[in-house]
C-alpha cells in the first residue's frame, strides 16, 4: 500500500493510498501563497518546475508582467518582483522529497505553505506539468472520475464538495486539496454561485495536449459535462527526484 504524506500549517500527516503499478523515487508537489507588498524587494526563486498564478495584484516574473488571473511557468531560477499595488500569488512547485521548506523570507513578504503532497502515484518516465482553471456553473458537477496523474487544486471562488476514498469534504475560497489520480473522485459545486479552482497536475508526457480524465461509469462518458477548462500551462518538464 502506497502512502501519501500531506503537509499544511497544521503539521504533517500520512494517509494510505492505492499502490501505483509504476512509481518513481519520491517527489513532492507543494503550493505556497506569497503576498508581497509594493515595497518588498525582488526575490530570487531557485530552479525547479513551477507555475505561479496571480490571485490579485501584479508582478514581474522573469522580466514578464503578470497580473490578476494570469500565470507564469518555467524551470530556471527566476526573480519575482511585486507590482505598484503589490501581489498575492499561488506558487506551485515540483521538488524532490528531501527539499526543504521554501517560504519567501524578506521584509514586506508573507509566505505560507498551503499544502504539500508526496507523489507516490507518479508514473515512471517523462513528465509534463499541466496548470489549468476548472470552472463550474451553479450546481455543476464532475461525474465520478480518475486522472492519469496526481495534482493539487486550490479553490479561487464559489464552493465545492469532493467525495473520494469514502470521505466527503467541502472547500471554500482559498482552500487547497490533493488528488492522487487513481482514486475515483466525484465533485459537486455550490448550488447558488459559480465555482472555480486552479489546478496543477503532473502527468505522463504522452498526455501532452490530451485530456487526463477517465470516467469510472460507462454511462457518464456520454453525458453533457458542466465543467469548463482554461489551460495555462501544458509543458514537458525535466525532473529527477534523485538529483
Amino acid at each position: 500500500m502506497a502512502r501519501l504524506l500531506l503537509a499544511s500549517t497544521a503539521g504533517w500527516r500520512t494517509v494510505a493510498l492505492p499502490s501505483a503499478t509504476e512509481t518513481v523515487m519520491a517527489s513532492v508537489l507543494r503550493l505556497y501563497e506569497d503576498t508581497l507588498s509594493n515595497t518588498a524587494e525582488p526575490v530570487g526563486l531557485p530552479p525547479v518546475p513551477r507555475m505561479i498564478f496571480v490571485v490579485h495584484g501584479a508582478a514581474t516574473i522573469g522580466g514578464s508582467a503578470v497580473s490578476d488571473g494570469e500565470t507564469w511557468h518555467g524551470e530556471a531560477d527566476v526573480m519575482l518582483a511585486p507590482g505598484v499595488s503589490g501581489v498575492t500569488a499561488w506558487r506551485f512547485e515540483l521538488v524532490p522529497e528531501r527539499a526543504g521548506d521554501a517560504p519567501l523570507l524578506a521584509a514586506g513578504i508573507r509566505s505560507q505553505l498551503k499544502l504539500a503532497a508526496r507523489l507516490d502515484t507518479l508514473r515512471a518516465g517523462e513528465l509534463l506539468m499541466r496548470g489549468d482553471s476548472v470552472a463550474f456553473p451553479p450546481g455543476g458537477c464532475a461525474y465520478l472520475h480518475r486522472h492519469q496523474g496526481p495534482g493539487i487544486r486550490c479553490l479561487i471562488e464559489g464552493g465545492i464538495r469532493i467525495d473520494t476514498d469514502g470521505r466527503s469534504t467541502s472547500y471554500g475560497p482559498g482552500a487547497a486539496w490533493y488528488e492522487s489520480g487513481p482514486a475515483p473522485v466525484f465533485a459537486q459545486a455550490a448550488a447558488d454561485r459559480p465555482s472555480r479552482f486552479i489546478r496543477v497536475l503532473i502527468l505522463p508526457r504522452t498526455l501532452l495536449g490530451k485530456s487526463s480524465i477517465q470516467y469510472v461509469n460507462e454511462d457518464d462518458k456520454a453525458k453533457p459535462k458542466s465543467q469548463q477548462y482554461r489551460v495555462f500551462v501544458d509543458a514537458p518538464i525535466k525532473h529527477d527526484p534523485a538529483d
